[in-house]
């Protein structure tokens, strides 16, 4: 076979052609269909499905090798991470009112540093007529001791908030038919269009029988609907109770009280519920029911009561004995709120927050010989 090799060397070419075309097929057929992850520790770079061609964006690296990695870059509408336990960016934060995200510039966010004492106010000259032609100079604040500026005076035409506190326990039986007859002259003769009272009954535990509403009707009919006075009397509960309930509305407010002043049952003390009538910027004027010249029927600790809720508030005690009485007292009360001024005192930024107690002392310093009657201080918030 060599000696005719070598008479045919075009043989020769043929020959391994062949034998090229026979290690080709070989090698395709035993090929593997999907490429093998090489052992080196490179790693391969994806291609897309269509043009084969590498993709733009990074890929979560696996088992990457030591030294620093570069961090891929975040999408552009990304909030950047930052450690934990750090104060948030100083220059922008999302507004809680905003939606879809909105962010809010620094500069337009309000924050109070102050607090608003508002200072219902009733001024008598010596015939105990009121004074209604004063003016924000003519008065003088002092807080601890010492003088601090008003910043506005309004007039009483700002509507009242008033909860009214009938009491219905068997400690007034004796007077059940006067305390009835008081309540309702009080809602027909007090009662403005622009405010809104309601009622509560003073028992064994604080019942709000019907909720703030201008209805003098509605209001009436709750009143006489009240059964036989039966069971205790939580009277500092409800007053409490009362303080609380006002609390949130943006009018004056005022609690009335139709009682003689006993407590038997409550929970909360004098002390306590002083405190939150005067957190809850309420005035308090009490008709005291039940009155009698027999000592045994007749409660001084309620009467000391009354007298001390009204003072520290700036409110008024009413002792009527007649219907003729009863009759002044209730026009003396709608007098009062009728012709009140509203004084406005801002506590400065600068003041603990610890809440104690300040004392106001307030004066009329351009006509000393009128009397004043306001609240007696009020507590500093907390925190």
């Amino acid at each position: 076979m060599t000696q005719a090799l070598r008479k045919n060397p075009l043989a020769v070419v043929r020959a391994f052609a062949l034998a090229a075309a026979c290690a080709l097929s070989l090698l395709a057929a035993t090929a593997s269909p999907t490429p093998t992850r090489a052992q080196s520790g490179r790693k391969h770079v994806p291609t897309t499905a269509t043009t084969g061609k590498a993709t733009p964006t990074p890929t979560p690296v696996v088992n990457p090798p030591e030294g620093p990695i570069a961090e891929p870059t975040a999408p552009a509408k990304s909030a950047p991470r930052r450690p934990r336990g750090t104060p948030p960016p100083p220059l922008k934060k999302p507004s809680q009112d905003s939606k879809d995200g909105d962010e809010v510039d620094e500069g337009d966010v309000v924050r109070i540093a102050s607090n608003l004492v508002p200072l219902p106010v009733s001024v008598v000259d010596a015939r105990g007529r009121a004074v209604s032609d004063l003016k924000l100079e003519d008065f003088e604040l002092k807080v601890d001791g010492e003088p601090k500026p008003v910043a506005e005076l309004t007039h009483a035409e700002t509507p009242v908030s008033i909860a009214l506190l009938f009491d219905n326990s068997a400690s007034l039986n004796a007077a059940r038919d006067f305390e009835r007859q008081a309540g309702v002259r009080f809602l027909r003769s007090v009662i403005r269009p622009v405010d809104r009272a309601a009622v509560y009954s003073i028992s064994t535990a604080p019942e709000l029988s019907q909720t703030l509403t201008n209805d003098v009707g509605a209001l009436v009919r709750t009143i006489e609907s009240f059964g036989k006075p039966t069971g205790a009397t939580a009277f500092f509960d409800t007053v409490a109770a009362a303080a609380d309930y006002l609390k949130p509305e943006k009018t004056r407010r005022v609690i009335i009280i139709v009682s003689d002043g006993t407590d038997t049952t409550s929970d909360t003390d004098f002390d306590t519920t002083l405190a939150r009538v005067l957190a809850a910027d309420c005035q308090v004027y009490a008709v005291q029911t039940g009155n009698s010249d027999s000592p045994n029927l007749h409660d001084l600790a309620g009467e000391r009561r009354l007298q001390e809720f009204a003072a520290q508030t700036g409110g008024a005690v009413y002792v009527p004995r007649s219907h003729a009485e009863l009759d002044r007292a209730f026009a003396q009360i709608a007098t009062d709120l009728a012709q009140q001024y509203v004084l406005s005192y801002y506590t400065p930024s600068t003041e603990a927050r610890d809440g104690r107690f300040r004392s106001f002392t307030l004066n009329v310093k351009t006509r000393p010989n009128l009397k004043v009657r306001t609240r007696k201080g009020y507590y500093a918030p907390k925190g």
